[in-house]
């Protein structure tokens, strides 16, 4: 880390690799803007609050190789953001020894993973996994042997925990979500351009209000800011299929709004998160 612009971290999602920044890092590069990439895909059988209290291990090792003390920009994808929420308002929200100037999440599930509880459900688990299979999750694919997916239920202890920790106020929060402006069924194929989302009633619908696996009421965070893109919905004419949950750190759009945060922190999101009982467009 350098001192000259605010660092970024980097934190990948569940099932997922460093390699989904390949597209992300040159732009930092070019902006010279010093980054590093925490690492957990070798982690898949551990709890989040382990995954979260290595990332602190792993923050204070490049703190002691660098010597660099002050604040860090986070950008996280899915689950990631989660992780560094746990280290930030649950393991570190008394002391706050860590110095975060920013976390910016791309397409989080904050209050729970709607599609973690439908893996889960007796009647609608096993059709749903029968269409991720090979897309988003593996062939043969069994939720219960799932740690991260059994603690990313509502109501988990992983959930429980965020939501009685709550938001820094010393931090910035930044929300990057995607939608099917167009109901475009090439915008997530699996289920025709919708995202499944569980609501307050314990009832299951579809929503073009998501990026075909987190709905937005997965991700709002109140005071959290909030963009929803494509900004201008001709952009999903084209490729819509970028706007989806697993394109999200790839997309040129969502890229270029991350970049607009890291360098200029004051950049005003499009608005601020509502209520999770808010719902979005059917």
């Amino acid at each position: 880390m350098q001192r000259e612009r605010c660092p970024a971290v980097l934190v990948h999602g569940w099932s997922s690799h460093p390699g989904v920044w390949k597209r992300l890092i040159p732009h930092l590069e070019a902006a010279a803007i010093p980054y590093q990439v925490f690492d957990h895909s070798s982690m898949s059988d551990a709890t989040p609050a382990e995954i979260a209290a290595v990332f602190r291990d792993y923050l204070a090792q490049v703190r002691d190789e660098t010597g660099y003390a002050g604040p860090v920009d986070m950008v996280c994808h899915s689950m990631g953001t989660c992780i560094a929420r746990y280290l930030l308002e649950v393991i570190d929200g008394g002391r706050r020894e860590e110095r975060v100037r920013q976390l910016i999440g791309l397409g989080p599930p904050n209050n729970g993973s709607s599609m973690a509880e439908l893996f889960n459900d007796p009647e609608y688990g096993p059709e749903v996994i029968d269409r991720l299979a090979g897309v988003f999750v593996p062939r043969n694919y069994d939720p219960a042997d799932d740690v991260i997916v059994q603690e990313f239920r509502p109501g988990s202890r992983t959930i429980t925990a965020l939501q009685s920790a709550k938001a820094r106020n010393d931090i910035a929060y930044r929300l990057v979500l995607a939608a099917n402006l167009t109901a475009t069924p090439a915008f997530f194929p699996c289920f025709q351009g919708k995202t499944w989302t569980f609501g307050p009633d314990g009832e299951w619908r579809t929503t073009y209000a998501g990026d075909g696996i987190v709905p937005h009421t997965d991700s709002y965070l109140p005071g959290a800011g909030l963009d929803i893109l494509p900004a201008d919905p001709a952009g999903l004419a084209s490729h819509p299929e970028q706007y989806c949950h697993i394109g999200l750190p790839r997309n040129p759009e969502v890229m270029a709004r991350v970049m607009e945060y890291l360098q200029d922190p004051a950049t005003r999101p499009q608005g601020m998160c509502p209520e999770r009982e808010e719902e979005g467009p059917e």
